[in-house]
């Protein structure tokens, strides 16, 4: 696939493909997810604790359930994950939907220069959809989601096949994340990487760029990353 050509305050070529994750990075879910594991433990009388809470940002529903039956929910964990998913969407159904700041002006402006995007998430496919479904405008090419893959964050599964959906090289695309699994699955599946944390902390690593906030960032951002790091 031939590189998008970079707008002309910033030359040089543009990543084959952006390759967003959702929950932390595009929208601020985790208060919801968090609430939906309080939830359950209050409803079973389970201990959760803060330290759970913030071990569990980033991962896989099932490595979640795994943890929450461990601290004394007694479901199957495909029970789990339905239930915690559906109180998610209803939770973000009574609302806005709390985009991250920069994200949606970045998705545009990569929307505009034609550069393919795809959504990188490890919640169920109903979840995902439901993202998709409240956006102001069409973005993603591709969506791939945990229920779609054998292995979760931290594993790259979830980012090697978004990249094989656009049909290009992962070594040539930036991925977006605010987590250390979901920075850590970057990393490994090849990708340019860059970390927004928020609710947890990613800690520095040569392996990734770091940034406060999308707030103000561009494609050219992105371009120059790119560029630093030798790649395109």
């Amino acid at each position: 696939m031939t590189p998008a050509t970079a707008p002309s305050d910033h030359p040089g070529p543009l990543p084959q493909a952006i390759l967003w994750d959702m929950d932390g990075t595009l929208v601020d879910t985790e208060p919801f997810w968090m609430n939906a594991e309080r939830e359950l433990t209050d409803r079973y009388g389970a201990t959760w604790t803060e330290e759970d809470v913030l071990r569990v940002v980033g991962a896989g529903l099932g490595t979640t359930a795994g943890h929450l039956r461990e601290r004394g929910v007694p479901l199957e964990p495909d029970e789990i994950i339905d239930r915690m998913t559906s109180s998610v969407i209803q939770a973000l159904a009574e609302g806005e939907i709390p985009w991250r700041p920069g994200a949606l002006e970045l998705l545009r402006e990569a929307r505009a220069a034609g550069v393919s995007q795809a959504l990188v998430t490890m919640s169920m496919a109903p979840m995902a959809h439901a993202i998709v479904h409240r956006m102001p405008f069409t973005v993603f090419d591709t969506v791939v989601t945990g229920d779609a893959v054998s292995r979760p964050k931290p594993h790259p599964d979830a980012y090697l096949a978004a990249a094989a959906a656009l049909g290009v090289d992962a070594a040539s695309s930036v991925a977006i994340e605010d987590s250390v699994p979901g920075v850590a699955a970057a990393v490994a599946a090849g990708a340019v990487t860059i970390a927004v944390p928020h609710v947890t902390q990613v800690p520095e690593s040569a392996d990734h760029e770091t940034w406060p906030s999308l707030r103000g960032r561009t494609l050219g951002d992105l371009g120059e990353v790119m560029r630093r790091r030798g790649r395109r």
